[in-house]
């Protein structure tokens, strides 16, 4: 299909081949297409960028042929446009002079974006925040049911954002939903002051639209927070962040140095020894893990002997410190495996 207007505009811009534009727009109408695949569909047909713009209803969506992705985004200068009523526009941005065609498809274009926004569902002013919430972070939702939902949240689709999810983060202040067993929060910036005793990850920033990615990331992020580390920014993981799927509970459960450290922590000053490890990790010493963990520096040797007798290699070198850093990691991997 990519194109076919042009094809067939080269050819003749003949009753027959209007015919065939048409068709194409009346098969999309009676299949109840959703307007994300309308606004897709028609750019493949076109050969050229083309969207549509609803400010009253927070759609803004745009789609390049052959991407099979729609975007946010409003006409750019010199494209053509079609209003419709309540402020709706549809657009074609070809780069060059029109083809013969195009009035057409410019007209059936709109007449079929007019009644997809119809039949498109919508979410009810009258939904709660929760709800809407969940729909945004939907990646089953299609462009236009998140966009909608991210309207009725105050929103626009590109507005940047982060996701939060958490435990503990009831008090925090914005758009937020509980799913599952886990709070998530809408961020409009990077502020987020996490009560104590709360956990949370924090997704990447990026255009609300995208809010499902910034929503998966951060849950990822939650799984490898603890109590040395309750808040872990999903960007400042880099490599660890690919463990996540790659690794069952079991499997990680499995591995000699988590393991050792199950075994350290089973023993009398279990808690003590660990929150010596990782503070060693976080500080890069012992006299500054001592200093973290308000011990006297001279504590510390007994404890880091303990360790390395357990697990079998040595804690504080540099060597030791990154195989001890990443033990402790994937230790938090399995134990919040719920969380993700």
């Amino acid at each position: 299909m990519k194109g076919l207007l042009l094809r067939l505009s080269g050819l003749d811009a003949d009753a027959e081949n209007a015919v065939r534009v048409i068709g194409f727009f009346d098969r999309l109408i009676a299949g109840r297409a959703g307007l994300d695949a309308l606004v897709r569909s028609t750019a493949d047909l076109a050969g050229c960028p083309v969207g549509v713009h609803a400010p009253g209803q927070g759609l803004s969506l745009r789609a390049a042929p052959g991407t099979g992705v729609v975007t946010p985004g409003a006409a750019p200068a010199g494209a053509a446009v079609r209003p419709l009523e309540g402020g709706v526009v549809v657009w074609v941005a070809r780069a060059g002079e029109p083809v013969p065609l195009d009035d057409m498809l410019l007209e059936r274009f709109a007449i079929a974006t007019a009644i997809l926004l119809e039949h498109s569902g919508v979410p009810r002013p009258e939904l709660g925040d929760p709800a809407l919430v969940e729909l945004a972070l939907s990646a089953d939702a299609g462009a236009v049911e998140r966009s909608r939902a991210l309207h009725l949240l105050g929103f626009g689709p590109a507005t940047r954002l982060r996701v939060l999810a958490g435990t503990g983060v009831d008090a925090l202040a914005g758009r937020s939903a509980r799913l599952g067993g886990v709070r998530v929060v809408l961020l409009p910036g990077d502020a987020a002051t996490v009560p104590d005793g709360a956990r949370a990850g924090i997704g990447p920033e990026g255009p609300a639209i995208e809010a499902p990615r910034s929503w998966a990331a951060a849950r990822t992020a939650l799984r490898f927070t603890s109590a040395a580390e309750p808040v872990v920014w999903w960007e400042r993981l880099g490599g660890l962040a690919a463990l996540a799927d790659k690794l069952s509970p079991p499997e990680l459960a499995d591995l000699p140095d988590v393991r050792g450290l199950d075994s350290l922590a089973a023993e009398h000053h279990g808690p003590d020894t660990l929150a010596a490890l990782d503070a060693l990790c976080a500080t890069g010493s012992a006299r500054k893990a001592a200093a973290v963990l308000h011990r006297h520096h001279s504590t510390m040797p007994a404890r880091l002997a303990r360790a390395e007798a357990v697990l079998g290699f040595e804690v504080d070198s540099p060597a030791g410190r990154f195989r001890l850093h990443l033990a402790l990691m994937l230790r938090r991997l399995r134990d919040n495996a719920d969380l993700g």
